[in-house]
This record gives C-alpha cells, sequence and structure tokens, in this order.
C-alpha cells in the first residue's frame, strides 16, 4: 500500500473540479482496501471511497484519506439453460462491462450502455435508463465492513433497492465498500425498446431484426446526442433525480401545465425533472464557469474553470425555483463532499 500525499483529484472527477485529497491510495485488491482502512483509522484519518467520480460533487479539498477502488476482474460463476451468474470487480469500468457482456450475448444490460462510472457503483445507485434498472439484473454483492473489514454478502432483498436508492446510500452509508458485484444475464434477450426514442433510432438505422448490440447502439447514439461527453465538458450526468408526486399533485399540476409529462410507478407519478427545470427558465443558462446545459436541463456542467461549491449554489437556486412553479421539491442524485 502507497500512501501519497496532496494528491490532485482534477483527473479522478468527471466534473473536472481541481480539488486535493491531503492522503491518497489506490486500492486493486481486497487486502489493500483493508491496510489503506486500518492506516485510516489509526491515522484518525476520514476516508473518501472514490470509483469512477462521475456521481460525486467536489466542492473542497478533502482532509482525509482518498482511496480509488481499483478491483478488477469478470468471472463467470454458474449458468444454467437461462442464465449466466457473472461476478465483476467494483473497479471495472461499467460502460467496458456492458460490451464485454453484449461480446458474449449475455442479455440484460444492454439499456445500461455509456452510463458513466464503476461497477461498484451501480447498486449502490440502482442506476437506471431507457427502462431497465440494476435490480433487474441483480444477484448478489459482496462488501467490506469497514468497522470488522470482514467481506460480507448481500442478496437482492439486502440491498432494499429503490429509485437510485439502496441500504447503501441510505442505513449503510459510509459503512461498507463494495468489493464485487454479481449480476444474473439472460441468454435470451428480453427486449426494452419501448422507453424514450429507442425506437425510433431503431427504425433510422433499419434496424430490421432485434439484438442487444443493436439496442445498445441505440441507448449510445441517443445519450451522446442528449449528454456531454465529461471529456469536453465537466458534467456528472444527471444531477437530479425525476420526482414522484402523487396522482392528485399531478392532476392539479396538469391543469395548469397541460403538457407536463408523467410516468406512472408504484408510488405515485414519476415526473421528468428535466422539463420541470426547464420550464422554469434554467435550460442553457451560464454563470461565469458554470451552468445548465443547453440540451439536456438535468446536467449542471463544469465550463472549465468552475468551482464545485459554485454548482452547489447553482442547484440550490435551480431547486427553489423549480419548487416556487410547481410545488416539486428536487433531490440531487449527486452526492456532495
Amino acid at each position: 500500500m502507497n500512501i501519497q500525499e496532496n494528491i490532485s483529484l482534477k483527473p479522478l472527477n468527471t466534473f473536472g473540479f481541481d480539488k486535493n485529497a491531503k492522503f491518497f491510495t489506490n486500492a486493486d485488491t481486497v487486502e489493500n482496501l483493508k491496510n489503506a482502512l486500518t492506516w485510516a483509522s489509526q491515522n484518525k484519518q476520514e476516508v473518501l471511497i472514490l470509483g469512477g467520480g462521475s456521481n460525486v460533487l467536489l466542492t473542497r479539498d478533502f482532509e482525509g484519506l482518498v482511496v480509488k477502488i481499483e478491483l478488477k476482474g469478470i468471472e463467470l460463476i454458474r449458468e444454467d439453460e437461462k442464465h449466466i451468474w457473472v461476478k465483476v470487480g467494483a473497479g471495472e469500468v461499467w460502460h467496458d462491462w456492458v460490451i464485454y457482456a453484449i461480446e458474449n450475448n449475455w442479455a440484460g444490460i444492454e439499456n445500461l450502455s455509456l452510463i458513466p462510472g464503476t461497477v461498484g457503483a451501480s447498486p449502490m445507485q440502482n442506476i437506471g435508463a431507457y427502462g431497465v434498472e440494476i435490480k433487474d439484473v441483480f444477484e448478489s454483492l459482496e462488501a467490506l465492513n469497514r468497522n470488522t473489514l470482514e467481506l460480507e454478502t448481500f442478496s437482492h432483498e439486502d440491498c432494499s433497492f429503490g429509485y437510485r436508492e439502496s441500504v447503501f446510500k441510505q442505513k449503510f452509508k459510509d459503512k461498507y465498500t463494495i468489493c464485487s458485484v454479481t449480476f444474473r444475464l439472460n441468454k435470451t434477450p428480453q427486449f426494452h425498446v419501448d422507453y424514450g426514442a429507442i425506437q425510433d433510432v431503431l427504425k433510422e438505422k433499419g434496424v430490421k431484426e432485434l439484438s442487444i448490440k443493436a439496442v445498445s447502439d441505440a441507448v449510445i447514439e441517443i445519450r451522446n446526442s442528449k449528454l456531454p461527453n465529461p471529456k469536453e465538458i465537466g458534467n456528472a450526468g444527471s444531477f437530479f433525480k425525476n420526482p414522484t408526486i402523487s396522482q392528485s399533485q399531478f392532476t392539479e399540476l396538469q391543469s395548469s401545465f397541460p403538457e407536463i409529462p408523467g410516468y406512472p410507478n408504484e408510488q405515485g407519478i414519476k415526473v421528468a425533472a428535466g422539463w420541470l427545470i426547464e420550464q422554469a427558465g434554467w435550460k442553457g443558462k451560464r454563470f461565469g464557469e458554470v451552468g445548465v446545459h443547453a440540451k439536456q436541463a438535468l446536467v449542471l456542467v463544469n465550463y472549465g474553470n468552475g468551482d464545485g461549491a459554485e454548482i452547489k449554489i447553482l442547484s440550490e437556486k435551480v431547486r427553489q425555483s423549480v419548487k416556487e412553479k410547481f410545488g416539486i421539491e428536487l433531490q440531487p442524485e449527486v452526492n456532495f463532499i
């Protein structure tokens, strides 16, 4: 284990904010992770676990130990006539894992193509897109208990998955570090192409026979057309969750805003946060070196020399504006540090 001092985190967060870690180390084995946590405990240092850095907003230097998770590996565990179980290291890049699965004709995660971040963050966030969420393909995960330094296995039920939520963002926040995730994928695809513009893109591309690669390619094309590339402009993808409101509240809003998009779910009606933000007048607005993206109002951006604290202030103004106009409280999807 190599503990470094005063390391810039600029290349390790997709917003591209130049904040420093007082101490820094990589963890490419579970043993190295244990050693890092032991060192932090012995030296009374706060710990920040960092994956792909695509879901964090760094508003300050981190006066503790940043541990970059580099646990790798893709292992076929077992299979039967219908399914394949694959164990994937938490440090694997999510999109690389999706492509690997597609190349092996393992179906189930093609709709989740091009989502930034690492495999370890996927169940924590219960990432989802175009009608599919991690909970749909999740079997189990292994996580290191930060107090006992023992590996524990969490089942689907243990994770308490919700919309962009899991037990690791609530009850067990900062108490466990995910080391690997086991997925149950399908040998026969069950296509989800009714969400968003997937069918339109497939038609435009002249796809006559559906395949998981065709669906993945369509999703990639849609995401590239709507979302800015973090390598070109700093961002963390969708900054806010899509809020769910009651049917009665939605009906009331429809009387004033007939165009408001709503999607029924188990809790009520899910409303598009990007639409709310755009209607509140924020889309494309720039404030110095930060702003709201011109093509997707759900994305806050760093134009190059912005600061995380500026994004935080902007997000609070957006939330207040949406609340005043629609009576809806937006919740950040991004973790503030």
